[in-house]
């Protein structure tokens, strides 16, 4: 086994070497379902934009990933088919003229659709998607007044108790939902022969529907303010997305973001053709990666990610710091720092920008991942430059300063965690407009904070998150990650990061996890979890191995056991077996976007994982 270590850690390290970009990072696709690909045919569509060979692509990719139900999959296991998915891919691949209505699987697709329930069963973006093109009338709840963008924080609920990456898509639906704005020509399919029950799927609770009253009460006190409150409140709203368009045009640096944009700037009276709107329209073309299944469009690049990531396992595999490869790495990641105060500094307005986002092309949405990720793979730098220092110390105290008050971290933005906004009428609420500390995000900045900045149990915010850590975990063992799928993702993140700060590994909180990732072993030695998980808050198997989910439960047992045991040995020949495959296991995804809509198949996980994981393994026991 030690020889197929080695080896497969040489050949892991060879890909990634002959992988790397001009520039030092590391481009790997972050590919997703078909929403984006189906948004960007209905944009083009719209705006009569008829770039044909962007519209084909998308098209050939939207039908190469069709099931022969003819219903949209956003994972393998899924049952029979996503309503939402298979609306968005159906009325895009009609909008596009190039595939025949009555062609079968379109007419499978449509069954589908009705058997699921129609148009109005779909989950909230498709509704707002369908309302913008005119298939639906907006949805009641939805249209929550414009003068919501003026309640101040200091209210019960206002805009900035949403996470930036909600806001940045609420505040363009805010608009066009007021103005009850749709976009629709000769040329739009028409899909009222998909609408099942004429009413919008809207059941609220009394809790929900109290809120919403509460917002229209906190508007009346606006009183204070001009007679053309309204006018403001668009005025303002507009203001806000401008001030969020990254360099290449795009808001927030995100497609669908930026799709609800160009449809708010056009309700507010922008041309088809003005700057603001060719602008994003071109940086979200650059969005462009290449699948098996032909090309897709990406919601963001994931290039710092990818870089961070493959920079510091390179650098656990025995890659010299000094090595060319490492320090253009390095020089590529050091140009992405931030410099600007985005929304994370609402929470946190005393301390200087020091982190790093997710895209390449990010300047003012750093999150706590990124930052210890790229903090991992610079931290030796300094020794080759000294002036390298300063960049490494702004980032550590940047990642100490977002810690929130129960002791955890979140991704994005401090202490966003008011819980009023999971009454709101929308599936999963409380994990896609909230912040709240995460077991991934918490366990992640421990190990961080543990094995690079040496800090230990006598630093109180280390007992703290280790406090949090604790009191977090499930029943059974596990503990639930936010942004990867799903206990087994917390649970490695949470046990490695009690054992880089010191915590023993006879813990009890320790021991607990481990035996529930040794309970869960798969008989072929890996590890699989179902996206069903992220769905139900429940850990529900796959019933295969994939790379990532062997690598991510290997590592935490190899962090917990002194010598390896008989399930780490068996996992490790898997993974290493699992290396040179190619199939859906290795392209199942294990990334967590929106639960029930948007999953994510980081294409550079079949490398960055396995290689970390055999490289903590070599040079432990071997």
């Amino acid at each position: 086994m030690e020889k197929k270590i080695h080896h497969t850690i040489e050949y892991l390290t060879n890909v990634l070497r002959t992988a790397q970009e001009e520039d030092g990072s590391w481009h790997y696709c972050f590919e997703s379902g078909p929403m984006t690909d189906a948004y960007m045919i209905i944009l083009l569509r719209s705006l009569h934009d008829d770039d044909e060979e962007l519209i084909k692509i998308l098209v050939n990719r939207l039908l190469a990933i069709q099931n022969k139900n003819g219903a949209w999959k956003l994972f393998k296991d899924e049952t029979d088919g996503n309503l939402s998915a298979t609306i968005d891919a159906y009325f895009a691949l009609q909008y596009s003229g190039y595939v025949d209505e009555q062609d079968q699987l379109m007419v499978r697709a449509k069954s589908f659709i009705i058997k699921n329930g129609g148009l109005t069963n779909a989950q909230e973006l498709t509704k707002v998607m369908l309302s913008l093109t005119g298939q639906l009338p907006w949805p009641i709840h939805l249209q929550i007044p414009i003068e919501f963008i003026l309640l101040p924080r200091s209210s019960p609920i206002s805009l900035y108790d949403f996470v930036g990456y909600a806001r940045v898509n609420i505040v363009p639906i805010l608009i066009t939902s007021n103005l009850k704005y749709h976009l629709k020509s000769s040329r739009t399919p028409d899909l009222s022969d998909l609408i099942v029950q004429r009413q919008l799927n809207e059941e609220t609770s009394e809790l929900s529907r109290g809120l919403l009253t509460t917002v229209k009460k906190e508007i009346n006190k606006l009183i204070n303010f001009p007679k053309n409150l309204r006018s403001l409140a668009f005025e303002n709203s507009k203001q806000f997305m401008l001030s969020r368009i990254e360099p290449d045009g795009t808001l927030y640096s995100y497609f669908v973001a930026t799709f609800f944009m160009v449809f708010a700037l056009l309700s507010l009276g922008h041309s088809k053709n003005d700057p603001l709107i060719a602008e994003a329209m071109k940086g979200s073309k650059n969005l462009i990666c290449q699948t098996k299944d032909g090309y897709h469009l990406e919601n963001c690049t994931s290039t710092v990610w990818d870089t961070a990531l493959i920079s510091d396992s390179l650098q656990q595999a025995g890659i010299n710091p000094i090595d060319p490869m490492i320090v253009k790495a390095g020089d590529y990641l050091l140009s992405r720092q931030h410099y600007k105060y985005g929304d994370w500094a609402l929470n946190n307005s005393n301390t200087t920008p020091g982190g790093w986002g997710f895209s390449d092309i990010n300047t003012i949405l750093p999150d706590v991942d990124d930052t210890t990720a790229s903090l991992r793979a610079i931290k030796d730098l300094p020794s080759v430059d000294p002036s390298y220092a300063n960049n490494w110390s702004r980032g550590v105290q940047w990642v100490l300063s977002m810690q929130n008050n129960d002791g955890g971290w979140s991704a994005f933005e401090k202490n966003t965690d008011n819980f009023l906004i999971s009454l709101l009428p929308v599936d999963g609420a409380e994990r896609i407009f909230i912040d709240p500390s995460t077991s991934d995000l918490t366990g992640r900045t421990l190990e961080f904070l543990g094995k690079d900045v040496r800090f230990n149990t006598a630093y109180p915010q280390i007992q703290w998150g280790i406090q949090w850590l604790v009191k977090n975990q499930e029943e059974n063992g596990s503990w639930y990650g936010r942004w990867g799928i799903s206990y087994i993702y917390g649970t490695w993140a949470a046990i490695t990061g009690l054992t880089a700060v010191g915590i023993r590994k006879n813990h009890r909180s320790i021991n607990k996890g481990v035996n529930w990732l040794q309970s869960i072993q798969n008989k072929d030695g890996g590890w699989g979890e179902s996206c069903l998980s992220d769905i139900y808050n429940r850990y529900v198997p796959l019933h295969a191995s994939t790379p990532s989910q062997t690598a991510w439960a290997l590592d935490a047992l190899i962090s917990a056991a002194d010598q390896p045991t008989n399930a780490i040995n068996k996992g490790i020949m898997q993974l290493i077996d699992s290396v040179h495959q190619s199939n859906w296991k290795t392209e199942y995804p294990t990334g967590a976007g929106i639960p029930g809509a948007f999953y994510i198949h980081y294409h550079s996980y079949r490398y960055i994982w396995p290689l970390l994981t055999l490289s903590h393994y070599r040079k432990k026991y071997l």
